[in-house]
C-alpha cells in the first residue's frame, strides 16, 4: 500500500464551503480535509442516502466543524436553481466553492432532464448554473472558487458547433469536451470577477488518475459494469504504482481551494511523473483552457443553454 501523504490547511473555523460531488470518492475526501480544518461544510448530493453517509463519515474522521446535506442534481436546472434559491434565501456568504462532480463517458449518449448531453449537463451546465446563481453569496464571502478539471481537457477539444453531441457521440471526446468548457468557464469567472472587482478568485485544478466511480459500473448511465481500465487503476493504485488514491487525489483542489499561495487563474495538480499523482503544485494552464476569447465564448454559449444571467 502506498504511504499517505498530506498537505498543510490553514484553519477554516467560520468558514463556510460547498463541494459538489462529495458523497464518495475525491469529493469525500476534499469535504473531510476541509471539515478537518474547522470549515462548515455542505453537501449538496442526488442520492441523499449516500450523502448522510459521507456526512457521519466525515463527523467521525474531522472531529471539527459541521456538515450539512442538501439535495443536488447537477443534471438538473430546475434543481440547481431550487438549492441556490434555498442558500439564498439563508443568505449566509459562501467563502469556498470546490465544483467537483462529474459523470465520465457514459458509452451511449445519454441526456439530461433538460435535454443536454449528460455529460456537458452535469460537468459543465450545472456548475456554470450553480456558480452564477449563486454569485450574490460568493461575493459577500469573498470566495475562492476552485473547478475541477481533467487531464482529459488537455485533448480533443469544445464541440462547438453541436455541444449535446446530437450527431456522432463519442464517450471520451464528449468528456474532454466538457471537461474543457467547465474549464473555460473558471478562467473567464476569474477575468471578469478582476475586472469588475467582484473579490471572487477562481481556478483549477485536477486530480491526476485514481480508482475512483467515474469509470466504475453506473446503470443508470448506461454502463452496466466496471471497464477494464477502472479495474487496472484499482489494482496500480493498491501497490502505489502510477496513479494515486482517492485521498491522494482530493489534494490539489484542497491546496487550490485552501493555500493562501494558490492564485487564481492558475492550474494545480499532482507533482509526480506525467502529473498522475503526488502532491499538488502549480502546473502550465492547458492551452485549450487559456484563450480569452474562448472563455467569452462559453459564457456565452452557457447562458444561451441554461437561461442563467448574471445576477442584477
Amino acid at each position: 500500500m502506498p504511504k499517505p501523504i498530506d498537505i498543510p490547511v490553514p484553519d477554516l473555523t467560520g468558514r463556510r464551503a460547498l463541494v459538489t460531488g462529495a458523497s464518495d470518492g475525491i469529493g469525500l475526501h476534499i469535504a473531510e480535509r476541509l471539515a478537518r480544518a474547522g470549515a462548515e461544510v455542505v453537501l449538496p448530493v442526488r442520492n441523499q442516502a449516500k450523502g448522510h453517509e459521507a456526512a457521519r463519515r466525515i463527523r467521525e474522521l474531522a472531529g471539527a466543524g459541521t456538515v450539512e446535506v442538501a439535495s443536488l442534481d447537477l443534471s438538473s436546472q430546475a434543481s440547481v436553481a431550487a438549492f441556490t434559491d434555498d442558500l439564498l434565501r439563508d443568505g449566509r456568504p459562501v467563502h469556498l466553492l470546490v465544483n467537483n462532480a462529474g459523470v465520465m463517458s457514459p458509452p451511449t449518449r445519454q441526456v439530461t432532464s433538460d435535454g443536454h448531453e449528460l455529460q456537458l449537463g452535469t460537468n459543465h451546465l450545472g456548475h456554470f448554473a450553480l456558480t452564477l446563481r449563486l454569485l450574490p453569496l460568493l461575493r459577500d464571502g469573498r470566495a475562492q472558487v476552485t473547478t475541477q478539471v481533467s487531464i482529459a481537457a488537455d485533448q480533443h477539444s469544445v464541440n462547438w458547433d453541436d455541444p449535446d453531441w446530437t450527431h456522432d457521440y463519442h464517450p471520451m471526446k464528449a468528456y474532454s469536451s466538457s471537461k474543457i468548457a467547465v474549464g473555460l468557464f473558471a478562467m473567464e469567472l476569474h477575468r471578469r470577477s478582476d475586472a469588475s472587482d467582484w473579490g471572487i478568485t477562481s481556478n483549477l485544478c485536477h486530480p491526476g488518475v485514481s480508482p475512483t466511480n467515474l469509470l466504475a459500473a453506473q446503470p443508470d448511465a448506461g454502463r452496466a459494469k466496471d471497464t477494464a481500465a477502472v479495474k487496472a487503476i484499482r489494482v496500480m493504485s493498491r501497490l502505489g504504482v502510477l496513479v494515486g488514491t482517492p485521498a491522494s487525489a482530493a489534494l490539489p483542489a484542497v491546496h487550490a481551494v485552501t493555500s493562501p499561495d494558490a492564485r487564481g487563474g492558475r492550474l494545480y495538480g499532482p507533482r509526480g511523473f506525467r502529473h498522475l499523482r503526488g502532491l499538488p503544485a502549480e502546473q502550465p494552464v492547458y492551452s485549450r483552457l487559456s484563450a480569452p476569447e474562448d472563455g467569452q465564448r462559453i459564457w456565452e454559449l452557457s447562458q444561451r443553454l441554461t437561461g442563467v444571467e448574471l445576477p442584477a
